[in-house]
């Protein structure tokens, strides 16, 4: 198998421009081909969307059961609404198709657990689209605690809180108001910091206690919540993640979007490296990731800029090759931390483990 050959299963605007365009390279004026993956053709339940796919030189499929019926595709990425994830995954597997998922890989951890079982069964490829860990600051930053820049740590606070819903048009899409659909700042965004922090540290968060933030706007989820966690080794650490905070313009709220990690000798500090930004000079900001040892301030740069999707999905691509399926454990896990989240916040703010 010389690459592997994807079709895209929902093809919205977020869809054309972040995965067909950005993270299948189809976008051919920035990108060059993927290595190891191609995307072949499309499908969505609005057919307004076929002009769109075959400008991109894409095959367009009338159905899912079109693409599940064609021999030639070798995989799927689900890009649908969250509620479809599962139906849509599951009948992929079963058709032998392998998968690449949006997150949330589902909207409940039962579900989740037995799409990852499913696919294991089959033994095909499962992931979910966690891009952030691609980032190439986020690379960086890990590999230099490991490296002892900052000493030992002992703390770390990832966030991701900005305005988002005070408008009606936005108070009334799936982010603010179905919980249900990992809805809300919990499984919209500190689901991202969780699964940050994890490939950062290269450990698992085991425990978390959570409680929500002020009630000050209408919206039907949470409006933002503190979370403190426990990594597998006892280390602590926390989250913030809020849709209810102003944070200036758009370069105070991107920037914003990040993480400090504290250690003995100094603090790491990342601003704008968890986001849908790879770190291009076209992008809205410039991301960067500082060491501060209290007396000076000296940069991280890394090696190679790295898009984010492309990353994810040459990794999916990849393992199909080799023959080592991904198993979309780390999915399960993280949407396992975000309903332990809400348990803990309607408790008080008890600690849970989450296995």
């Amino acid at each position: 198998m010389s690459k592997v050959k994807y079709a895209l299963i929902g093809f919205g605007g977020i869809a054309e421009n972040r995965v067909a365009k950005e993270g299948f390279a189809c976008d051919a004026g920035r990108f060059r081909p993927l290595r190891f993956a191609k995307l072949v053709g499309a499908t969505d339940l609005n057919p307004m969307r076929e002009s769109a796919a075959k400008a991109l030189g894409l095959a367009w499929y009338r159905s899912l059961d079109e693409v599940l019926a064609d021999d030639s595709i070798d995989a799927v990425y689900v890009a649908t609404n969250n509620l479809s994830h599962v139906p849509l995954a599951a009948k992929a597997l079963k058709a032998g198709k392998h998968v690449i998922v949006e997150k949330p890989m589902a909207t409940s951890v039962s579900d989740a657990r037995n799409l990852a079982k499913l696919a294991k069964s089959k033994g095909l490829s499962l992931t979910v689209d966690h891009m952030m860990v691609n980032n190439a600051w986020n690379v960086a930053g890990k590999a230099a605690m490991a490296r002892g820049a900052l000493g030992i740590v002992n703390d770390c606070r990832f966030h991701m809180e900005f305005a988002y819903g005070y408008d009606p048009a936005e108070a009334a899409t799936w982010r603010c108001s179905k919980v249900e659909e990992m809805g809300g700042p919990i499984g919209d965004v500190a689901s991202h910091c969780f699964y940050v922090a994890e490939f950062m540290f290269g450990k698992r968060i085991k425990r978390v206690g959570a409680v929500y933030y002020p009630k000050v706007m209408k919206i039907k989820a949470e409006d933002g919540a503190y979370v403190k966690f426990f990594f597998e080794d006892g280390m602590q650490g926390s989250v913030g993640c809020a849709f209810s905070e102003m944070r200036g313009g758009l370069a105070g709220t991107l920037t914003n979007l990040g993480y400090e990690i504290y250690g003995s000798k100094a603090a790491m500090r990342g601003y704008g490296t968890m986001f849908q930004l790879s770190g291009y000079t076209d992008e809205p900001i410039v991301q960067r990731l500082e060491i501060d040892d209290g007396r000076s301030v000296r940069p991280v740069r890394p090696a190679k800029i790295r898009n984010i999707y492309q990353t994810l999905i040459e990794g999916h691509a990849k393992s199909v090759i080799d023959g080592k399926p991904l198993t979309g454990d780390d999915a399960v896990h993280n949407l396992a931390l975000c309903a332990a989240c809400h348990a803990s916040a309607k408790q008080g703010g008890k600690i849970i483990s989450v296995d």
